[in-house]
């Protein structure tokens, strides 16, 4: 992966030309007149991807400030999936859910009536594994439809060159397009940027991050139990496969490397990395098939030598790590103290969280200590007073430079940014085609296993 390719794309030139590539979007040629949303008419939301994510985000939607929101139409694969989430949402907001029979779309295609449901300007929210976002972002731009995108937005270098083409197209059709990257909606770290661009502490030299727990969430699977269809039940488990959400470590640590790289303005130029299957079955004996390392330890750099460290674990009985950190020469910062983006964050004099040496500590006003409502807020204003407002390129590299420090540990290479960018490793050919009888993209062998990284062995490839 070290090899010298001048043939392939650069970060520079691409993210400059992005617009012109357009072989690697499916709205090549396609008219784009300019969409906003009237600041006085009523805002309806379409859900396509009716787990807990896409529910919690249409709560936060449905809680902003500054006009009528209301939810018209859902879509999802499993029909389960869809009643919880309207039933959920229905006890709790009522009146504001107006999602009838014929707005409930189920299937593969159902993103398309859920969005052809909306007007142009209302706005989707794409919560499905991230696997299918360049999929559902291309029809929501066709659409003229604002777009509130769940993280990460892609798992390979193919999808990453897509997404970049589409959130040009976003920006030239004057669609408003908010990630799931909460992070940089926290007030508290907000501040906390300024005060380190400021130079309260410093030039930066380290940055540090760890999400440290068990087991979480489907990121370990046994073997498939031969129903629902193969491919509807790694779509239930999309934790544990690569094509489907880039594993957990794309999943669960791009909070944050991207709120790190925020904090020291810049996104690395290469990554290498560790990482290892430590327990391949569950406290039961059965035996694991996932592509999930159990823990990873990946080292950043940046153009000007400073490092970024992520540090991620899924093991059980071991201690549980979860926060982020920064140094300078002049001192250090405490940037998350628990969770993604957990406040108080915090500035010191030194190296080490002595309470005399400390300079600040975060006070954010009641009403915006929520990022997850914040981003909403965000969102929603810009579409009502018709501003510049698109997050879509920033939320391609941070998955992007997440991927990055993935495959580093995968492969046991040392892989830069271009590298990422230009791999051809495509995990889901003809994803967009899929179907419910379809096949998996990633189907088991005689075994019921699944190809794992091989670090060492495979290099140019994750698996």
């Amino acid at each position: 992966m070290n090899e010298t390719q001048t043939h392939l794309t650069t970060r520079r030139t691409f993210l400059k030309n992005t617009g012109t590539i357009a072989a690697a979007s499916a709205l090549a040629g396609v008219a784009i007149p300019h969409v906003h949303a009237a600041p006085n008419n009523t805002t309806q939301l379409a859900l396509v991807g009716c787990g807990g994510r896409g529910t919690g985000a249409v709560a936060n939607a449905l809680g902003t400030k500054g006009g009528p929101v209301t939810l018209a139409a859902m879509a999802d694969v499993f029909e389960h999936r869809l009643t919880g989430s309207y039933d959920t949402l229905k006890k709790q907001f009522n009146d504001l859910i107006d999602v009838p029979e014929d707005k409930k779309f189920i299937g593969f295609d159902a993103y398309k009536h859920a969005m052809d449901s909306l007007k142009p300007g209302d706005v989707v929210i794409l919560t499905t594994p991230c696997g299918f976002r360049w999929v559902h972002f291309a029809y929501a731009i066709q659409k003229g439809l604002n777009v509130f995108m769940e993280k990460p937005v892609t798992t390979d270098g193919p999808a990453c060159r897509k997404m970049l083409v589409l959130a040009e197209q976003a920006t030239a059709k004057n669609l408003k397009v908010g990630v799931g990257l909460m992070s940089r909606h926290s007030r508290a770290l907000q501040e906390l940027q300024k005060r380190i661009q400021d130079g309260e502490i410093g030039e930066l030299n380290m940055l540090r991050g760890y999400r440290m727990a068990g087991p979480l969430v489907t990121a370990f699977s046994e073997k498939w139990p031969g129903k629902p269809s193969e491919l509807l039940w790694q779509i239930s488990r999309f934790h544990s496969f690569l094509w489907l959400s880039g594993g957990c470590f794309s999943d669960f640590y791009i909070h944050h490397i991207d709120h790190l790289c925020m904090m020291k303005n810049a996104w690395p130029i290469k990554a290498q990395a560790l990482g290892g299957r430590h327990y391949r079955n569950s406290p039961e004996g059965h035996l694991y098939i996932d592509q999930n390392f159990d823990s990873y330890a990946v080292e950043y750099t940046f153009e000007d030598g400073a490092k970024l460290y992520m540090d991620g674990r899924c093991v059980i009985g071991a201690e549980n790590i979860y926060s982020s950190y920064v140094h300078g020469s002049g001192g250090m910062a405490v940037v998350s103290k628990n969770g993604d983006c957990g406040m108080p964050s915090s500035t010191y004099k030194s190296q080490t969280q002595q309470r005399e040496s400390m300079i600040w500590t975060s006070k954010v006003d009641p009403k915006e200590t929520d990022p997850y409502l914040n981003e909403w807020n965000d969102l929603m204003a810009a579409i009502r007073n018709d501003q510049p407002y698109n997050e879509a390129r920033r939320g391609v590299e941070a998955s992007l430079v997440t991927s990055m420090g993935r495959m580093a540990a995968h492969t046991a290479q040392e892989v830069t940014y271009e590298q990422m960018l230009n791999c051809e490793h495509e995990f889901a050919p003809g994803i967009d085609t899929l179907t419910m009888d379809s096949p998996t993209p990633l189907p088991s062998d005689a075994n019921g296993k699944y190809p794992i990284p091989r670090p060492g062995l495979v290099k140019n490839r994750e698996y």
